[in-house]
Order: structure tokens, then sequence, then C-alpha cells
């Protein structure tokens, strides 16, 4: 018989009224109801708290999610909870822990101590599990209440998978008993297999290499699946924290799950790494893909986002036959633990349970006192009230911090010794934001919510091989910020009011001049709008005009390198490195391993000399404090400008 997915039964509960999922009320006497549920990615958010802004967030929460864990277990007798990694780091808990905290004997880690809470039944790791190092990651997992699974990274490299000596158990063979639609108990042998994405050899060379070695995903299924079989499990689920990919394999994927999902005997599979939503819209019309069915090369399939943003969900009718047990119905969703209004304001769907927050509520309250207290320090302010107008502290520290990264990112592999330059905007810069919407970190102290000041957004690092020509065109669309003025003219209005500032990227490594009497190349939105405009002079590479045929690596973030505000050598095709981590932990890391930054510009960027000619631009009020301090350009203050803004002259 069909079963049908658009209708659902109440009955009465201790609660309340509890909705029963079809597949529980058509599964007849050999059948039964098993639902999957899936956490992925959740980087220690137990809490509903963004401990970078220091307030709370309804967006986020392992606390919150559990709520619909309850719901759903209430509304199935068969169910499983699984993580699919990346639990162990990831916001300023993590940091805490592994940092100031530590992990001693017999210590209970706070997300294993909630995880418990909740009643996980197993896990995998995440690429971020390592990021501590392989004694942190061992001592954490001891306090764990659930089994841990890991397939493809092993302490010993044997003949084949099946002859390594693997850091953790490759699967786990579950022993349970599921209800089938009639009242009676069934024993099933459900397997659950572990992926990691290979690539952690890079990302964590320091602490991975010469002690663990990392297998390609698929070809490790292969071999362990069968084994699985053979074992008697009766039903294969891959807990593969790896993102939903192309559907061509290649060796070491990152993002294998799409060809995974066609590996024999694999039945479900749960996925994650890439932060997003299965089953959504993002992934229509891809080939493997059936959006609608929930499925990947025909197999049902979940992603549940990230921070404890949605739970995945696979509901799998099975059913008992001589051969023994089989999937002959599935449905798959992500349920979303808070909505966004059309107004962009946020509204939360549930409730965080007490039992969770309960269970964490000591360390988050250290957490709290650990991000307002000082992890280092600056010798100069940081602030962007010029970071339109001239070189920048403020950008400056998140473009110095970049190159610092993705140096020690591509040591070991061919990109090794190429020159890297990076590029960074400036995020609160005014505009419609306001007077008051800038950086302004004073010198001195600097605690890790100050961090969230100088980068905004959740990016991630990202790295591109670019030309030197492809330099200049990038640079080129960043100058599209400013109006063309009229040389000899006085006071004329700056700044392009149609062009947000984080498409403002300044670039570190080089030199150059922006010549305002050009048109710009570019428009507001990135179209070539003057292909003969050359708004970019004097642009040098160690002091000599740049090769346009040389290769330059460009440290930026994921937003831009894959085509965010459109820029030449930045279309996702020149991606060369694909960080695991925020450019906000990477700026938390470099200030903790300097412990006192010195951010002053260098002015490697002005604007070329046009005699008799000024121009205006708005900034903030509190700018007057900083500007007989900046580099490289002359700045007079010229009253007051509209809206709260103040304004200043600057003679070109």
């Amino acid at each position: 018989m069909p079963i049908s997915l658009d209708r659902r039964s109440f009955l009465a509960g201790s609660a309340g009224l509890i909705a029963l999922h079809p597949f529980s009320l058509q599964a007849s006497s050999n059948q039964v109801h098993l639902r999957l549920m899936e956490t992925t990615d959740l980087h220690v958010h137990v809490f509903p708290y963004d401990y970078y802004a220091d307030k709370a967030r309804d967006t986020v929460g392992l606390a919150r999610t559990a709520s619909i864990v309850n719901d759903i277990r209430a509304e199935a007798t068969n169910a499983l909870l699984l993580d699919n990694g990346d639990f162990l780091q990831g916001n300023p808990m993590g940091d805490y822990i592994a940092y100031e905290r530590g992990m001693r004997e017999g210590d209970l880690h706070p997300v294993i101590d909630a995880m418990n809470t909740v009643g996980f039944d197993a896990s995998t790791l995440g690429n971020h599990e390592f990021n501590y190092g392989l004694d942190f990651l061992m001592k954490s997992l001891t306090g764990a209440q659930f089994p841990v699974v890991c397939a493809n990274i092993a302490k010993e490299i044997g003949a084949g998978p099946r002859d390594d000596t693997t850091l953790l158990p490759p699967y786990v063979l579950m022993d349970r008993e599921l209800t089938d639609g009639a009242g009676q108990k069934h024993a099933i042998k459900i397997g659950l297999i572990g992926f990691v994405p290979p690539q952690v050899m890079n990302w964590d060379r320091r602490h991975l290499e010469g002690n663990v070695q990392a297998r390609d995903i698929l070809q490790t299924a292969r071999a362990y699946v069968p084994e699985m079989k053979e074992k008697g499990a009766d039903i294969i689920i891959a807990l593969s924290h790896s993102g939903i990919g192309e559907a061509q394999e290649r060796e070491g994927m990152e993002n294998a799950s799409l060809v995974l999902a066609g590996v024999e005997g694999i039945d479900a599979i749960m996925t994650g790494h890439s932060h997003l939503v299965f089953p959504s819209s993002k992934y229509d019309g891809l080939d493997g893909i059936d959006v609608a069915k929930g499925t990947l090369q025909g197999k049902p399939a979940t992603m549940g986002g990230y921070w404890g943003s949605h739970l995945g969900l696979i509901d799998l009718m099975l059913e008992r036959d001589a051969g023994g047990w089989r999937v002959v119905g599935h449905a798959s969703e992500a349920r979303p633990i808070s909505k966004r209004n059309e107004d962009r304001s946020i509204t939360a769907l549930v409730e965080s349970d007490p039992k969770v927050l309960a269970s964490v509520q000591q360390e988050h309250d250290e957490t709290l006192v650990y991000v307002r207290r000082a992890v280092g320090k600056t010798d100069a302010p940081l602030h962007s009230y010029f970071a339109l107008v001239a070189d920048d502290p403020s950008v400056q520290i998140v473009s110095i911090a970049q190159s610092w990264y993705i140096a020690q990112m591509l040591k070991g592999t061919e990109y090794e010794g190429l020159p890297i330059l990076s590029a960074a905007a400036p995020f609160k810069a005014g505009g419609r934001g306001g007077p008051e919407y800038f950086t302004d970190v004073p010198k001195g102290d600097v605690a890790i919510k100050n961090v969230s000041d100088l980068y905004l957004y959740p990016n991630t690092a990202r790295a591109v091989l670019v030309s030197g020509a492809q330099v200049k065109d990038w640079l080129e669309r960043s100058a599209g910020m400013f109006n063309q003025v009229e040389p000899g003219k006085a006071d004329q209005l700056l700044l392009n009011p149609e062009f947000p500032s984080y498409n403002f990227d300044v670039m570190d490594g080089v030199s150059y001049q922006i010549d305002l009497s050009q048109p710009s190349k570019y428009s507001s939105k990135g179209a070539l709008e003057n292909p003969n405009a050359s708004r970019i002079v004097n642009l040098a590479f160690n002091g000599a005009p740049i090769d346009p045929e040389a290769q330059f690596i460009i440290a930026t973030n994921n937003y831009r390198a894959s085509g965010g505000g459109d820029f030449p050598g930045a279309k996702g095709d020149t991606i060369v490195f694909e960080g695991p981590d925020t450019n906000r932990d990477v700026i938390v890391r470099y200030i903790v391993e300097k412990g006192t930054i010195s951010p002053r510009a260098d002015a490697n960027w002005s604007f070329a000399p046009l005699p008799g000619t000024s121009v205006l631009f708005d900034t903030g009020p509190k700018a007057n404090s900083y500007a007989e301090d900046v580099e490289g350009v002359s700045i007079t203050a010229a009253g007051d400008g509209p809206d709260g803004f103040a304004r200043f002259r600057i003679d070109l």
C-alpha cells in the first residue's frame, strides 16, 4: 500500500495531544517506523548565545534543538539521535575549555555533558575535533555515554582499510528492539559508520602529522560496509561529516556525500560539514539529488544546518521479510529552531530545554568571564572611522591575521612559496548603519568579544590563486567605492552611497594608488562599465611594477572567493584552499599567539595626487580624536555632516 505523508493523527498523552507520524499509523505487523534524528556542526553551541557579540541569539543552540528532539521522540515509537561531528570546537566556549580550563583526567567536556543530557545514541568525528590536538580529543571523548565512530582516520595504515589500526572504532553495530505497527517487538542490528574529510591532514598538520593518517572516504566505505553486512547489520547508516558535492568521484574528495550515498549497502546518509540544510532549494536541479524526496542517489539523506539551527530528520519505514529488513518508505526534512520574518527579525520556534541549559550553566558563566577578559593587547587603537579613505588599522589586523593563517595552511602544498597577498574590507563603516556604526577598540586590552567588532560575519578563510593582472582588476572593482572627481575642483563628494563597504577590499602585500579622475571600471554591482578605465596606478609588488603574468595567492573569505561581490579573480574557480576555520577564529588565534599586536596602517594604498582638488566624506563624530594620526592622506575637519555624521575634507 502506498504510504501517504499528508496526514497525522493525535493521541492524548500526559503532556496533551501527541502527533503521530503517518509511518507510525500505517505500519503493519511486519513493519516498523524508525526515526533518525541528526545534529551536525554544533561547534560547542549549547546555549542560544553569541559569545562574540555577548548577547542572546535565537538561531543557535543544542538546548533549542533538544526541544525538537523531545517532540519527535513523542511522535514515534522508535527513534535514534545521531551527531555528525564538529561538536568540540567553534566558539569561545570551546576555546575556553581547550586553552584556559583544560581537560584533566575525569573532566567532562561541556558539549559532551550536554549531548549526554539530550541522550545521543552515537556520533562521528568532524574535522574540527582535531583542532586542539589528539590528546585533548581523546580525553574529551572519554566522557561520552554514546559510541563515537570514524572509519578513515588510522593510527597505523594497513594493506587495506580493514587492516588499519583506526583511531576510533570505524563503525558500531547496535542491537535494538523496535516495535512494529501491531505492538510486537523485533530485534534489529543497526550499523553506524563515520567519515571525516581526509583534508584534516592538511588543516591540522601540526597535530596529526606523524600520529595518524587519513584514507579516502569512498575507498574506506567500500571496504567496511560489506564487513558490516557480514557481521549481521540489518540496515546501515552513514554518518558523513562531508558536504554534498559533485556527482563525479575523485580521489580524496572533501565533499563526498553524494557519491558515498551510491555505495551499495548504505541505507541512509547523514551529511554535514558545509553548514547548509538538506533537503532545501539550495540543491535544486543537481545531478543525483532529489530535493522533493530528500534523497541522494535515491538514498534518504539530511543535513541539519549548523550550530543547532536545524534538526535533520529521516523517517524510515522498515519491512521484514524472509531476506531480512529493508527500507520500503522514507521521508526527509530539516526542522528549524527559528524563522526569519519579512522584516529580517527572528522569531524563535522552540524554547530551550532547561535540563540541557543546566548541564552547562557553569561553563557558560565561565565563558562569559573569558570573552570579557583580555586575550591580548593592541598597542594602537583599532577603529574604522577612516577605513574608506585611508589604510586603516582595523582592516590591517584582519589582513595580517589572514596572511599568517594561509601561510601556515599552504605549507607542504604545491602553493607553498608563492607570494601571499591579503584582501579585507571594512564591515562597520557608517553608511546606513548610522554615525555610531564603526569599529572602535581603544589601545590596550583586546577581549574576544572585541573580535566581532573587527569581523562581523562568520565567514571562513579561503585562498585563491590569481595573476598579477587579476590583482589589478580586483582592486579596480574595489575602487568603485569612489565617485569620479573633476581635477582642480573643491569639495566634491567622495563616496558612492550605492557601494557597500564590505565590497571595498583593501589589499595588503602590494602598494598602489587610486586615480579618482578616472571613471570606475566596474559598476557598484560589479558589471564591467568602462573597459578602458584604469583607476589603479603605480601598482607594485616588492617595490617593482607588478608582473601581469605572475602568480599570487590572495587570502580572503568564503563569500568573496566564491563570487560574492563579483570580483575579477574570485568567481569560485580560483580557490586553492578552503579553510575549516572562521576568519574570526583566525583573528583570535593570531592575537593569542602574538600577545600584543601592532596594527599600524602602513599607507600601502593612497589616492593619486590631484593638485587643487579636494573631496568631502562623512564619518562618525568620534573620528575627530584620530584624524591627526591617519597616514598617507591629508584630512581636516569640515563641520557637521547630515544625520549626525561628521564631515571631513581630503586635499588630493
